[in-house]
């Protein structure tokens, strides 16, 4: 669970193989930059986790966890003190820190969302996320010093890996393409980035209390500001 996964610890980025400056520029653009097998081997926790029960109890009740299963037995939520590490396509990865909630899984077993409250170095912090296949889609977080913030990720492309027994590949990189944000300090911003996950497009208030859009070029700089009262008030 990412704002997650409040899950998946990234690792380093795969290598874009360039012959020609115009054929890195086409790899980059088909291949998204993700986490490299080894990264990937080194966080894997069980290549076969538990995703159904054989012989179902109707209530499945133990101390520190409720399992709700389908039909068919497979596990489609559970709520537990200490929330199992993420499930994505037949294996079972590190979380990042520990979560207490509830996770959410599809047909096959995969985590698919969930929310609770998390352990983090910086304080305790309320996560929700719904997630893409392998990748968080939307996600709310409280954060310890009082910031909240809301993600729309774009969908990154499937990608299926044999050293995973050609399952698919979890952290691939994608844009977030939407932040919505109140900052400690009471600052509100909603952000619009480019599909190279650059804000472009930044509506606040500024700490003169007036309103504004910011528009930012490529690197980040901004290129201009509509900020109609405080223009009038020059």
């Amino acid at each position: 669970m990412n704002p997650r996964k409040i899950a998946v610890v990234a690792g380093s980025l795969s290598a874009l193989l360039a012959l020609t400056p115009q054929s890195a520029k086409a790899q980059q653009a088909a291949e998204p930059k993700r986490p490299s097998l080894e990264a990937l081997q080194g966080i894997i926790l069980d290549r076969a986790p538990q995703t159904n029960v054989a012989v179902v109890d109707h209530e499945r009740i133990s101390a520190k966890r409720i399992d709700i299963v389908g039909d068919d037995g497979t596990i489609r939520m559970t709520l537990a003190g200490n929330t199992p590490a993420p499930i994505i396509d037949g294996l079972q990865y590190k979380r990042a820190f520990d979560v207490a909630g509830m996770i959410l899984y599809d047909a096959k077993g995969s985590e698919r969302g969930g929310f609770g409250v998390a352990d983090m170095p910086s304080g305790t912090t309320a996560v929700l996320a719904l997630d893409h296949p392998a990748m968080d889609a939307a996600g709310w977080r409280v954060s310890a010093d009082g910031s909240v913030m809301f993600v729309i990720n774009q969908a990154p492309p499937l990608i299926r890996d044999p050293g995973l027994g050609d399952r698919l590949v979890p952290g691939v990189q994608t844009p977030t393409r939407i932040k919505l944000s109140v900052a400690a300090d009471g600052t509100p911003a909603v952000s619009l980035a480019d599909a190279g996950d650059q804000p472009r497009v930044r509506m606040t208030v500024t700490a003169e209390g007036y309103g504004a859009i910011e528009f930012l070029d490529a690197s980040g700089k901004v290129v201009h500001v509509l900020a109609p009262e405080r223009d009038q008030k020059r």
